[in-house]
This record gives C-alpha cells, structure tokens and sequence, in this order.
C-alpha cells in the first residue's frame, strides 16, 4: 500500500532527533557511549521496587529493568513490554499482515498522534456520529472538516458511509466543494463512548469493504475491547485487515489502571514509524515506572493469565449493567429511552418528555439535585442541539445508581411539566 497520501505534511517533516536515533544502542553492553546527555544512575535515590497485588502476591521487578526504567529508553516503549503486546495481538487479532507496535502515554496519546499524521488543514475525517469528546476535542484544533456517519444499535451504518463516499463532496454540506474525499475512519468499535454500542462482525465487514474500495484508513479506537460481555468477542478491523489500512489503539485504562498510562497503537510500519517521530519530539517516550510494572505483572501472569484476569473484569461491569438496567427499568421507564449495552460502561439515553435539548437540563437542574451526567451536545460532531445524555455505570453502587436515576427522574417530570407533556410511567 502507498500510504505516501494519508501522511500529513507536518508529520512527512519530521525526522528523527539525532539523539533519539541513538538510543537502540545504548543497552548494548559492549557499547562505549559518549553520546546521549544520560544521567548516571548512581544519582538516582531509588533502589528497587515491589509491587503487591490485591491477592497478597508479591512481585519483585527485576533490578535490570528496573534501573533500565529509571532512565531514558527507546521511543517505541521498552523492548520486553513490546513484545509482550506484540504477541498478545497475534494470540487475540491473528492479524493477516505484518505490523509494528509503539507503546504510549495512554492510547489518548496515540490517538492524538495518529490523528494528526494523517490530517492536513483544511481535510475532511469520516468520524461516528456520535463519537468520544476527547477526539472531537483534539480535531477542533486541526483545522479539519467532520463528516459524521450515522450509527444505529449494531453500530456505523455502512449505507450511510458509502452514500458519503460515492457522493462526495456533494454528500458534504459542511465541507467546501473543491474538497477531496477523506482517506481516514474513526470508529470505536466495541462499547462505544459514548452509545455503549458494539459493531457486529457483519458491519465491520461492510465498512472495512467499503474502505478498502475508497481507500480508506481505519482508526480502530478500541479502550473497551476487552469489557465485551461474552467470551466470543466479536473479531476486530485488526483481525480482518488484509490490505494493512487498519491502525488500531488499546489500553490498558479499564483493564489494569488509568493511572498507569499505558497504551499501544498497532498497524503498518510506515504508520507506527511517523507516530514515533512524533513521539520523538514531544514527550521522547513512554514513562519508565509504569513500563516496568506493567511487564512485571503481565510475566507473572503470562497472556493466558491476562485474558483470564480480562474475562474476570469483564464479568464484573456486565453485572453492573445489570443492576443499572434493573434501577433504569425502575427509574426511567416513559422518561427515556435506550438500548443496552454488550460491552464497556454507559448507556446513551434519548430523553422523551417533549425535550429537545439536554444541555441546560443537565449541566444547570441536574446539577443542583446532585447527579452528574454528561449531555449529548458534548459527543455531536457538528455541535447540535439534541435531546440525548451520556451516563456510566461503571464506579456506582446499585443504591447510588437508583439514587441518582431518581433525581434524573424527578428534573425530566419538571421539565416534561414545563413542556406540557405528560410522562407515562
């Protein structure tokens, strides 16, 4: 594939730092080096580290990693954690093509990463609608067109998509007529942030068609693969990627802990190599600490251990979905309407009561009855006013979660009273 078209002009200049080039070679024992300004480890006040599990067990990191982590490495993350990651993508994906894996500050920064290389001012992006408010966040300030695909309850309509592709740029009222068509996708596919929706294999075979017929990449956002609810969990555009256009990110923010800030992007090497110039020249590299006690833990375990310890994790928001959509049965019957979720931790509320906007009902009434939500206006890529609230089950007791719901409850019967509307419970 020439990936020579999707590749934005800022990252096509990047070049590695002289410095940075270096450092595959810093760890090579036979190497003299007066090169790289590394500080000397004699300096460094820590000694050793031992991590203890929630089981009693202890880990105790091995004192070579942990002095490597302590200092400067490479910019693609620490070898060992690497592979590791690599091998879990060919245990889960299978993927048909070769790949590359670079490990990052969270897949957010990544994201940001990939998102950029592959946008020049004045592009447009297929992105979901609707779709995750850190991305719409980031793109506002690329100086970029969103054309927004709808989705529905099995996920992005392929219809839709090749409608927008075969009709562009008239299919496009918010972009400019001389607009070239866009070249990349991005879908989070499983548990969607913030419908709590999940593409089925069918879909994910119309779309990942379709854009291998516009030449399309496809940015696989993917933080909440591993929280699909049934063990057979529905294969990713990674696993299928034969024409290697898929670029796909993980996380280990609802596996293992958010505040590790681990991540990894996957996908073709010309790809991977841009996000690692970027990485070059930014951040230098993923944090040390977290790195060593991340593959500390996932040796202990090995990959069979990993994906046991995710179906365990799994099981446990499925059975807070459960007992969220017990208290919404209870709660927001006639009031709201959803679709329950298969994966991840929310649900996409569409507000009934004559509502036509949730923005004020939740920031400003909601608010003062003490029950945080987010309104839909925050995940809508053109920025309109809808009548739709994003909330989570995920860090809430069933009472708390009844509790708020009532409250919720109580400020739609006002405002469905406001609008003359009467709620049938």
């Amino acid at each position: 594939m020439d990936y020579s078209k999707h590749i934005s002009k800022t990252s096509k200049a990047r070049n590695p730092s002289a410095i940075r080039a270096l450092m595959p070679y810093m760890n090579c024992k036979s190497m003299i080096s007066l090169g790289a300004g590394q500080p000397n480890p004699a300096t460094f006040p820590f000694a050793s580290m031992t991590l203890t599990l929630k089981t009693g067990e202890k880990i105790e990191i091995d004192d070579e990693l942990f002095s490597r982590a302590l200092s400067y490495d490479l910019t693609a993350g620490q070898p060992l954690l690497n592979e590791w990651l690599c091998e879990l993508q060919r245990i889960e994906h299978n993927p048909p093509v070769k790949f590359d894996l670079s490990i990052g500050a969270g897949s957010q920064d990544l994201l940001t990463k990939a998102l950029e290389m592959m946008i020049n001012d004045g592009d447009s992006i297929l992105v979901e609608n609707p779709t995750y408010t850190g991305a719409l966040s980031f793109l506002e300030n690329l100086n970029c067109d969103l054309a927004d695909i709808p989705t529905d309850e099995f996920g992005l309509v392929p219809e839709a998509l090749e409608r927008i592709l075969a009709n562009w740029p008239e299919s496009n009222p918010n972009g400019k007529k001389d607009q070239p068509r866009p070249h990349c996708l991005y879908t989070i596919p499983s548990g969607g942030n913030p419908t709590g929706i999940s593409a089925t294999l069918e879909r994910k075979q119309a779309v990942y068609k379709i854009c291998s017929k516009y030449d399309i990449l496809i940015l696989e956002d993917d933080p909440y693969y591993f929280l699909q609810y049934t063990r057979d969990r529905t294969p990713s555009y990674f696993s299928m990627d034969v024409d290697a256009r898929v670029l796909r990110c993980d996380s280990m923010s609802k596996i293992l802990s958010s505040g590790l800030r681990i991540g990894w992007v996957t996908g073709p090497h010309a790809l991977i190599e841009r996000i690692n110039m970027h990485t070059m020249v930014t951040n230098l590299q993923p944090s040390g600490i977290p790195q060593a006690m991340t593959f500390g833990l996932l040796e202990k375990w090995g990959h069979q251990g990993f994906l046991d310890h995710v179906d365990r994790v799994a099981d446990f928001y499925r059975e807070k979905r459960d007992e969220f959509v017990e208290c919404l049965n209870h709660r927001m019957k006639g009031r709201a309407e959803w679709v329950v979720p298969n994966a991840g931790m929310f649900v996409w509320l569409r507000l009934l009561g004559g509502i036509t906007d949730s923005y004020d009902l939740i920031m400003t009434k909601a608010l003062k009855e003490n029950v945080l939500a987010i309104p839909g206006l925050a995940f809508m890529p053109q920025g309109n006013m809808n009548n739709y609230v994003r909330v989570s089950f995920s860090n809430v007791t069933k009472a708390n979660m009844d509790e708020a719901l009532r409250r919720l409850a109580s400020v739609i019967d006002k405002e469905a009273a406001i609008n003359g509307v009467k709620i049938e419970v």
